[in-house]
């Protein structure tokens, strides 16, 4: 392939992402309660955690507690967990047992994830969705709420900026 191939790739992967961004993102998602949750839920005053994660996932394990933590302590904050996996509900409430998140799971159905974001290309995935519906950051791999806020205070910074 050539450079100039390779140039005008590139450009195109970003314009498609810069177009992306600029579009409130939306998804309607079960969680294991039954009840439906979508993403536009959350306009308004909530910054959004969509935190693609399964059972079998070590990393993700490890995130629960700190996520739950961001959760119950930021009134701007919502963590939502896609369990990327197919399981039972009576499985992720088991599992749920031995790491208890206090944030909705949500479940997705891995042959037909939600377009807004598509399959996760690794687990755990993180995406942060700010108040207006537009995707800010995304994370492959583990992600701490130190990270989370991090992003939030530089996006605000931002968009206060002249």
């Amino acid at each position: 392939m050539s450079r100039a191939h390779l140039g005008l790739m590139l450009v195109s992967l970003w314009l498609a992402c810069s177009s992306i961004a600029q579009t409130p993102l939306e998804f309607e998602l079960p969680a294991l309660d039954g009840q439906s949750h979508k993403l536009s839920d959350y306009r308004g005053d909530q910054w959004v955690v969509v935190n693609y994660w399964a059972t079998w996932c070590a990393p993700c394990r490890k995130e629960i507690p700190d996520l739950s933590r961001l959760h119950d302590e930021r009134e701007d904050v919502t963590v939502l967990g896609l369990a990327f996996e197919d399981l039972s509900v009576s499985d992720f409430e088991a599992f749920l047992e031995d790491y208890p998140a206090s944030y909705p799971i949500l479940m997705v159905d891995t042959f037909n994830p939600p377009e807004a974001f598509g399959a996760p290309l690794a687990l755990p995935t993180t995406h942060l969705v700010n108040p207006e519906g537009l995707l800010v950051e995304t994370w492959l791999g583990p992600v701490t709420s130190e990270m989370i806020v991090a992003e939030i205070s530089d996006s605000l910074r931002a968009k206060q900026a002249p």
